[in-house]
């Protein structure tokens, strides 16, 4: 009877204990990358009721960065890029810059008319040419995913006019954040065509019949012919065009403000939860370890989120050096900040061009960024 009750005791005390281990199965379910995005959204959700006067602040915050800054930066760059694309503008590139695009880059020389927009136009222009050259099918998924890992820079109306004269207030700064930014995006280029590194190049077998058919045209000639052909096959006459551009770039744009609103709410609402204090500490800790003052910590946070926001918390760090400051400026340009990455990705949505490579690629190009103001600084910062 005594066994019987001891043993009675312990099988009670195990089926205790078995009760009180933590549900794995539900932990595990949790994790799952299909379901993190459920229970996100309806923490959000609980927080916006929780917090609504701070969102509807943040909210405001968020749409005016869009409607003063980014609306009149972006909106014409994009109506100019549809319309290149219609008048075969594209083609006319690709066929002039094919020699060295291919070898340095691995990618067609229709690639080059992407780097140039992209640049001169600023995030995320390059992501959306890419989306439409592989709708095209002119560059393939491998192509496409080295482009848009380099051609996703910021703008210099940005980086000159608001960055270094509107938030450093320095003029004489411009020129370190260029090269370190922009050189940064080079480098990531060079480094990209290793991507993927067996995947065929689109349309070689065709470029090689054409040289074959044209060896006796000059290539600007061949350029023309591009461009005439690229024309006649679009058809629309110069009124559709125009409308249709407009139309496309206005539907552009609304997305473009609707993540910024989207994510300068997310900030609030983790700041006010005190997520963001926690994540700051992570980053004064990294930042020590590397020997920069643990008070750019803000805005390597808020540069983490959005672009704008960083740079101007970079700009407003005083006291902690204005060589640091630039780098953390170049870390947060490069990186682009999760308010771009939300773009880049829903215009890479309707293509097959893997989100991944770009991820690696804004960090990397961060840190390069980061380390070639500290190279450039010494012959093209304001102190020399």
């Amino acid at each position: 009877m005594i066994a019987r009750i001891g043993t009675y005791s312990n099988n009670s005390t195990n089926s205790t204990a078995h009760r009180r281990e933590p549900p794995l199965h539900i932990v595990r379910f949790l994790l799952r990358p299909s379901v993190i995005p459920a229970w996100s959204a309806a923490v959000l959700a609980l927080l916006l009721a929780a917090f609504p006067a701070q969102a509807l602040e943040a909210s405001l915050r968020g749409l005016a960065i869009w409607w003063e800054v980014l609306f009149p930066a972006l909106f014409p760059f994009f109506v100019i890029s549809e319309l290149l694309l219609g008048f075969g503008i594209v083609h006319f590139f690709g066929k002039i810059l094919d020699p060295f695009m291919r070898p340095l880059f691995r990618i067609p020389g229709i690639g080059g008319f992407v780097v140039t927009m992209g640049y001169a136009s600023g995030y995320p222009v390059g992501a959306r040419l890419t989306a439409q050259l592989w709708e095209q099918k002119l560059i393939n998924r491998a192509e496409g995913e080295r482009l848009v890992a380099f051609t996703t820079t910021s703008d210099p109306i940005f980086l000159i006019g608001a960055v270094s004269v509107g938030f450093f207030h320095s003029v004489a700064l411009a020129p370190v954040l260029a090269a370190a930014h922009y050189g940064g995006g080079l480098i990531i280029g060079l480094l990209m065509r290793f991507h993927d590194r067996h995947a065929p190049a689109s349309s070689e077998s065709a470029d090689k019949g054409g040289r074959a058919g044209r060896r006796k045209k000059s290539r600007l000639a061949e350029a023309i012919h591009a461009m005439h052909t690229a024309r006649m096959m679009d058809g629309r006459s110069l009124g559709t065009l125009l409308q249709d551009a407009v139309q496309a770039a206005l539907r552009l744009m609304i997305v473009v403000g609707g993540l910024v609103v989207v994510f300068s709410v997310i900030m609030e609402l983790l700041r006010q939860t005190g997520s963001i204090e926690v994540l700051a500490g992570a980053i004064r800790l990294l930042l020590g370890a590397v020997g920069m003052p643990p008070a750019l910590s803000d805005a390597v946070v808020s540069g983490i989120f959005e672009v704008t926001l960083g740079a101007r918390a970079a700009g407003s760090a005083g006291g902690s050096g204005l060589m640091q400051q630039a780098a953390i400026a170049a870390f947060v340009l490069s990186w682009a900040g999760l308010s771009v990455h939300a773009q880049v990705a829903s215009l890479l949505s309707r293509t097959d061009l893997r989100y991944k490579p770009f991820l690696l690629a804004r960090l990397l190009h961060g840190i390069i960024a980061a380390a070639l103001v500290y190279a450039f600084w010494g012959w093209l910062g304001p102190a020399a």
